[in-house]
């Protein structure tokens, strides 16, 4: 199981491919804060409820000086169908080999239906200007997600 992060922590350095096959980095984000928010699958209900809700508020968040990225095991040519089905704005990245997941804590044990299974744990973490650990969210929901850290981060909505 991988250790979950923590305030203050920081955060791990990453370059993985968007759905270009573009390479993106987090130290291409220092300077701003950056919300990173790891998903099991794409063009899947739930991450796609997910993403469409970061893709809808993505204006909000950078005015309040957020960039956001999302990452999944998925293969770039699966996240660019995923973009253009759900016509999504926001970054999505793909961790074939799960490194980066694991990590954050965002891979491991989980219960699913009831059962224990290892697998990607949805959460969300919230990288300072300096790229230090603001917030780590594990086992977040996927509805109402996006709504709540608007809230918690406290990012006026129009």
């Amino acid at each position: 199981m991988s250790e979950r992060l923590q305030p203050g922590d920081t955060a791990p350095a990453f370059t993985l491919p968007d759905a270009d096959g573009k390479q993106v980095s987090l130290a291409d984000h220092l300077g701003r804060k950056v919300i990173v928010y790891f998903y099991p699958a794409a063009l899947t209900p739930g991450c796609t409820t997910q993403a469409c809700d970061f893709t809808d508020n993505l204006a909000v968040f950078a005015g309040a000086g957020y960039d956001v990225i999302g990452i999944s095991p998925d293969k770039p040519a699966k996240l660019g169908k995923f973009r253009e089905t759900e016509n999504l704005e926001v970054t999505l990245l793909a961790d074939e080999d799960k490194q980066v997941l694991a990590a954050y804590g965002a891979y491991g044990e989980k219960s699913l239906y009831g059962k224990t299974v290892v697998g990607v744990i949805r959460s969300t973490v919230i990288v300072d200007e300096e790229g230090k650990v603001e917030r780590a969210l594990y086992n977040v929901k996927a509805t109402g997600h996006v709504a709540k850290l608007l809230r918690d981060l406290k990012v006026e909505t129009a």
